[in-house]
């Protein structure tokens, strides 16, 4: 039972990432107005299918690194995944109240890049944009690695290479505008610092606090 609380119990917190993504499902339309953050640098940006392979490569990169967080530094492990949550319950409440959407392309033929961006498109509407889960969550990661007891120069070179493929390809495939992309960094890099350092900062005032109440309690 002991292990079981060790290692099953924390590892089952990686599943209120999908319970929230339930509000996302909710808060996808336009019923309470949507505005376009579209600006002319976004029209500048071409569409390319291919970055289809790193945006949905997400999945795979989001939950394979908080596995590996998980097992190797389990204590960035909790505070990546507390920043992911919640920083995806503060995108949901901008959602409700700040609904944007994004423009998208028609698509043509039926190459295997244009079916999965049909796919996607038809799975996910073109709402709750403002800002981007996909590019908070990664962004995430990109400063988490930076932070793991087990990192390497490659390894993190190699997180932050995925992490801003992932990023432009939510550009690239019309998901998101840059201005969405520039508030899911802003908001994860808020997020993970004060979390992060947050803990560190309470201990060194208490221990401050401790000292002087000892200092003030010894005789004279």
């Amino acid at each position: 039972m002991s292990k079981l609380k060790m290692h099953f119990f924390p590892l089952c917190l990686m599943l209120s990432i999908p319970l929230l993504h339930s509000f996302y499902e909710l808060l996808n339309n336009g019923d309470r107005g949507a505005r376009s953050l579209i600006t002319s640098f976004d029209q500048q940006i071409p569409f390319i299918e291919a970055f289809i392979i790193p945006y949905v490569f997400w999945y795979i990169f989001i939950f394979g690194l908080l596995f590996y967080f998980f097992v190797y530094d389990r204590s960035l492990y909790y505070k990546t995944l507390l920043s992911l949550t919640t920083g995806m319950v503060i995108c949901y409440v901008i959602y409700f109240f700040f609904q944007t959407t994004v423009p998208r392309p028609p698509l043509d033929g039926n190459s295997i890049f244009t079916s999965m961006i049909r796919y996607i498109y038809s799975a996910d509407e073109p709402y709750n944009c403002f800002p981007s889960i996909h590019v908070l969550s990664s962004y995430l990661m990109v400063i988490a690695s930076r932070h793991c007891k087990t990192k390497t120069p490659v390894f993190v070179a190699s997180v932050a290479l995925i992490g801003y493929l992932i990023i432009f390809s939510t550009l690239f495939v019309k998901q998101h505008v840059i201005l969405d992309a520039f508030a899911g960094i802003l908001l994860g890099n808020i997020l993970f610092n004060l979390i992060f350092y947050f803990k560190p900062i309470l201990e060194y005032a208490s221990s401050k606090k401790y000292a002087k109440n000892k200092k003030a309690a010894e005789p004279r």
